[in-house]
């Protein structure tokens, strides 16, 4: 998601979909991390935004004055609440949307930051349109 930073809040001005690049090399690389002990191989259980994509959002945001402002991604049958591996590969400033999605449905979603204890916390979203 591109938008802007400040103070009081982030605006989301894009959303950019990537494809999901999980794949046997992401397995390997993120095996250790806290909650990869629940780690498949499995597109339908975990993402990763492949490094290219996530270079081209950032130079595009640079270019545009814009800023990367954050990630979102769908939980399958299951809550629209950060798995421990979610955590433990997140980044501070970023907000994480994440849409529960229930027999091919979005059901749910919510976002999330993370605070200075590096654990989630639910973060508000408004729509301004």
């Amino acid at each position: 998601m591109l938008g802007n930073i400040d103070e009081d809040a982030k605006t989301v001005v894009e959303v950019w979909a990537t494809k999901n690049s999980w794949n046997d090399e992401a397995y390997e690389t993120f095996q250790g991390i806290a909650g990869s002990d629940k780690l498949g191989a499995s597109k339908r259980d975990r993402y990763a935004i492949a490094p290219e994509d996530m270079l081209k959002a950032q130079r595009e945001a640079r270019d545009r004055q814009l800023q990367i402002v954050g990630i979102y991604h769908s939980h399958p049958d299951h809550a629209a609440i950060p798995s421990e591996f979610d955590r433990a590969c997140a980044w501070p400033v970023y907000s994480y949307i994440i849409l529960s999605v229930q027999q091919g449905k979005i059901d749910a979603h919510q976002s999330w930051i993370l605070d200075e204890a590096h654990q989630f916390q639910p973060e508000q979203i408004e729509n301004l349109s």
